[in-house]
């Protein structure tokens, strides 16, 4: 289970409020700051939203989310009094990708709107003033910890506070360049699959077969072959193929495309239906099959690459820029990372065939180059470079300096904004329901005896 302790203020509900779609309950008004109400249903749904995801949820949780709750009001009062810009499509594109979020947690728009008894138009209007809020608040308090930085100094004053036996433990972790070479498949290869996604589309047209069955059998797409090739697509969304989404949105309604190519392989795409910038569409992708004789030209590619790198006559960052096909590495140097962002990585992160190209490699070796299939199917070829590793160890300030910085940074942060609050709170107009005047995380908020609203 996950933990969420009091000394986070505000990032939490940041980042959770709204996070599900809220069902209206019996409501009051609870706390008043300035202009801005918060509502019991607030509170519950917040506890809510923990539960669903798995958190924690403390004893003292509804005074803890009141006093964010408030924290959040307070910070919005001061962005509006400071006019920080915000815009109707900036919180709409946050909507928008909210809402996709939905769709894709429960399998579809239907499923979505029967869950939450809402349709799609109800739920962005019923999320406008929440992400409005939402955004005003973390404007807020980027300005207000914009100024924080960290001495060194500083860094170890914080790393000693903790008793040694306190310190975390960490696994070994690496630090990972690579150079990946996707082989080009031939002409024939080419061409074989452009003439099977021709005979797809005229079996559907013709009503010979159906979609989910050739996609099924015939998709190398393993994200949706057991989907009949389904997606659900926003034109604004950046991680789809360029290609793929002009010509999904160049479609009619049920109308298939003729096969076309995009940086996957080859495709044939179906419009469902369409509204603005969604669309659902369905597709079957057909990768061109690589022969040894394209894996090999590429082994050789990086076998010269690999020999420049030893001789010094390149830098591994420039090899990157100049021969790496891999988008989620080239504009970091190489690096890989894990999905929480991080170019630090234990073991039990690396793909299996990763992990054996490691095992004899030293610090500031290259791998000689090594065929690989990645996560879609795809055969590739790739170098590995070993920048750093670390022995397992407990926390110390030479090994773990950037993680110790990090922290001890978030701490000031957090600091600056609770004097930040100390320092406004007096000066707002707050009222607090009678039932949580007595809470721990009130006593900064309730400043004399007559601070109440009076239950309904």
């Amino acid at each position: 289970m996950k933990k969420i302790g009091a000394v986070v203020i505000l990032n939490f509900l940041i980042l959770i409020s709204f996070a599900q779609p809220k069902k209206i309950i019996a409501d009051r008004i609870i706390a008043i700051v300035g202009d801005k109400v918060v509502l019991k249903s607030d509170i519950d749904n917040t506890i809510l939203d923990m539960q669903r995801q798995g958190i924690e949820v403390p004893s003292n949780a509804r005074c803890l989310s009141l006093e964010q709750a408030m924290g959040i009001k307070a910070l919005v009062l001061q962005a509006e009094k400071d006019s920080l810009p915000i815009t109707d499509e900036e919180i709409s594109s946050q909507i928008d990708n909210q809402i996709r979020g939905f769709i894709n947690q429960y399998g579809s728009k239907e499923k979505l709107e029967e869950i939450s008894g809402r349709t799609l138009y109800q739920l962005k209007e019923d999320f406008k003033d929440g992400f409005r809020e939402r955004k005003l608040a973390g404007d807020m308090r980027n300005k207000i910890v914009e100024e924080s930085r960290i001495t060194p100094n500083e860094v170890k004053v914080y790393f000693d506070k903790f008793p040694k036996d306190s310190l975390p433990y960490y696994e070994s972790e690496l630090e990972i360049g690579q150079i990946v070479v996707y082989p080009k498949a031939g002409r024939d290869a080419e061409e074989y699959s452009l003439d099977q996604l021709k005979e797809f589309k005229l079996q559907l047209e013709g009503g010979k077969k159906d979609f989910c069955t050739l996609a099924a059998v015939y998709s190398d797409d393993p994200g949706s072959k057991d989907k009949c090739g389904r997606y659900e697509l926003n034109r604004n969304e950046k991680q789809w193929d360029p290609a793929f989404l002009s010509k999904a949105f160049s479609l009619k309604e049920n109308q298939i495309s003729v096969p076309f190519k995009s940086k996957f392989g080859y495709h044939i795409i179906q419009m469902l239906n369409r509204a603005g910038d969604d669309a659902v569409v369905r597709h079957i992708l057909k990768i061109p099959q690589i022969t040894k004789t394209e894996v090999n030209a590429s082994l050789s590619k990086l076998d010269t690459v690999r020999s420049k790198l030893i001789a010094g006559t390149i830098q591994f960052g420039e090899a990157v820029s100049k021969y790496s096909d891999d988008e989620s590495s080239k504009f970091t140097g190489g690096r890989k990372s894990n999905n929480e962002g991080s170019t630090y990585i234990t073991i039990d992160q690396l793909d299996k065939d990763l992990v054996l190209m490691m095992k004899d490699l030293r610090v500031g070796q290259y791998s000689q180059p090594t065929e690989f299939t990645d996560e879609r199917g795809k055969k590739g070829v790739r170098i590995i470079y070993l920048l750093s590793k670390t022995e397992p160890h407990r926390e110390n300030i030479k090994d773990d300096y950037s993680k110790i910085a990090q922290r001890a940074l978030e701490e000031k942060k957090n600091n600056a904004l609770e004097r930040w609050f100390n320092e406004k709170i007096p000066t707002y107009y707050i009222k607090v329901d009678d039932e949580f005047k007595t809470c721990e995380e009130m006593k900064k908020w309730v400043t004399s005896p007559d601070v109440t609203v009076k239950k309904n």
